[in-house]
């Protein structure tokens, strides 16, 4: 008999199983604390509730984790994990332990289909949609495995971010329920200011997102110019640059945060040079819209043919952003050492989509990348 795994429930679904099961709706709000509140995967654990609901569960449910194939520990604590999700695919969770709070970046794809040229996951290819339990999983064991690690009895996450493996708005009916679960006060109880799902461009996901859980948004922008941008995030020639800052303007009606950040991988001779500074600058003011930029160190791996930019050439394109009033911060690089920075999240995936093979005929065909100045928008009648 097929059970079901309580991790793909948000707390809403969850009452529905129950009163499938004939139980009163309050009873999933019990279980619901148990499961992500205690980390309790064994229904005979759960005391305080009805023995005949129990049996229930027994024969109908499951609290199914992902297997960990490894584990490994940075010496500046940031911990990863390949999780087992069948098929002989994986997938990779990062935690990264700061002063202030504790940030688990989670995957939403085994593999990734947008193909940034930038991205080692990107380099690997497609496999599947993860599901809302495989989403929920990832925190779940995390959170729980920390608290004993580190030997603590209260909540060590503080922050998820949606940037590990895949692009979260191409699952999106499995993402939003297991947004509301790290949400809900009777599971993880995070803030929608503390939640970040981060989006290579999906325009109308973008829209749907701000209607139905908005939580901070994150978007990989990495080039001030469609003609850039076409080359390095191959998704940009569906949704260009201008289409996308519009959607990100409608979408902070609804955020949490009054301002979308704007990540900038640097990549050395690319995308890094004084005239895309400037650019960039121009593609704010024109389009008048609230951000925040991170510039993120690139993390090379050979597929890529990238390198990353000096440092000096970095500290000089986030001083012409915030000169310009531009909030900039430069991301510190974490995780490094064991491939668990910004990029590097590769997993083990059975891809679908040739992506090394398409991958390797662009990089043998792509043209000289040369500067595209931002053309000024016209004069507004009055």
């Amino acid at each position: 008999m097929t059970t079901a795994n309580l991790l793909d429930f948000d707390l809403e679904g969850l009452a529905a199983f129950c009163e499938k099961l004939g139980e009163k709706k309050f009873r999933a709000t019990q279980l619901f604390r148990w499961i992500h509140q205690r980390g309790a995967s064994d229904f005979t654990q759960m005391t305080d509730l009805a023995k005949s609901l129990r049996e229930k569960l027994a024969t109908t449910a499951r609290v199914e984790a992902l297997p960990v194939i490894t584990q490994h520990e940075s010496k500046d604590g940031t911990i990863k994990w390949l999780f087992d999700v069948g098929d002989g695919n994986a997938v990779e969770a990062v935690f990264i332990p700061e002063d202030d709070r504790g940030t688990l970046c989670v995957s939403s794809q085994a593999g990734c289909a947008v193909g940034c040229r930038f991205c080692s996951t990107g380099h690997q290819g497609f496999s599947r949609n993860l599901s809302t339990g495989e989403i929920v999983a990832q925190l779940w064991f995390a959170e729980h495995f920390l608290r004993k690690h580190l030997k603590r009895d209260e909540r060590v996450i503080s922050n998820v971010v949606m940037m590990g493996m895949g692009e979260p708005l191409q699952n999106y009916s499995a993402l939003v329920p297991a947004l509301r679960t790290m949400l809900d006060d009777n599971a993880y109880g995070l803030s929608r200011r503390r939640v970040t799902v981060s989006t290579s461009g999906v325009v109308p996901m973008i829209d749907r997102l701000g209607a139905d859980c908005p939580v901070a948004m994150a978007v990989s922008l990495h080039a001030p110019n469609d003609a850039l941008r076409d080359d390095l995030v191959p998704l940009n020639r569906k949704y260009p640059i201008a289409e996308l800052i519009e959607a990100c303007k409608r979408y902070l009606a609804h955020a949490p945060r009054d301002f979308i950040t704007f990540e900038y991988c640097m990549l050395d001779g690319v995308n890094d040079q004084p005239e895309h500074a400037r650019q960039l600058v121009e593609l704010v003011r024109t389009h008048g819209i609230s951000c925040k930029f991170n510039l993120i160190p690139f993390n090379p791996f050979p597929a890529s043919g990238l390198l990353r930019s000096p440092q000096p050439r970095v500290l000089a394109f986030a001083r012409t952003l915030s000169e310009a009033g531009l909030v900039t911060t430069v991301r510190k690089t974490r995780g490094d050492d064991i491939d668990a920075a910004c990029g590097q999240l590769a997993g083990d995936v059975k891809d679908r989509t040739r992506a090394a093979e398409r991958m390797a005929q662009r990089r043998a065909t792509e043209r000289p990348v040369v500067l595209h100045p931002v053309r000024k928008a016209a004069p507004q009648e009055h």
